[in-house]
């Protein structure tokens, strides 16, 4: 049991010491990439009428093959670099890898910026088209009246 306790202890001060160490960069530039990836990819979903990613992942499982698939091809050789750059960080910091460090790391840094971006991202821009689209109705029918009245004066001029 203290063997456990001990590797437990190790890997979270080991998980927590990275901001620290070399190859910082890969904290900030790689979710920061992926925000940017999931942003266009809730933006596609909105514009495609799809609903939101998670609710879609838990609750309709008939999409979840095409989620996940959507979700690698975007985010996919992210993960890949994730887990080289923080096996690089490992073998120059610590001379030894951990696979359940880098898989965590990974999953930090690729998977949880665009679970958190692409669903909200998604629900903001089809409130956002939804209502220019209700501007955009409203102003038409404006301009009906409009020209519903204009028809009206000029019926009445003609007599």
């Amino acid at each position: 049991m203290d063997a456990i306790m001990e590797v437990l202890s190790r890997g979270i001060e080991q998980l927590f010491g990275r901001p620290n160490g070399p190859v910082t960069f890969r904290l900030v530039v790689m979710p920061t990439v992926v925000s940017i990836i999931a942003i266009r990819a809730g933006v596609r979903d909105a514009r495609e009428g799809r609903p939101t990613f998670l609710w879609t992942f838990f609750f309709n499982p008939s999409e979840r093959r095409q989620l996940l698939r959507s979700g690698w091809k975007d985010v996919g050789r992210i993960i890949i670099v994730a887990l080289v750059l923080d096996t690089v960080y490992q073998l120059i910091v610590f001379r030894a890898f951990y696979i359940v460090q880098a898989v965590i790391v990974a999953f930090v840094c690729a998977v949880l910026p665009y679970i958190l971006f692409r669903g909200p991202t998604n629900l903001l821009v089809r409130n956002f088209y939804r209502k220019q689209a209700e501007t955009f109705d409203t102003s038409t029918d404006s301009q009906k009246e409009y020209m519903n009245s204009r028809s009206e004066v000029e019926d009445h001029d003609d007599k």
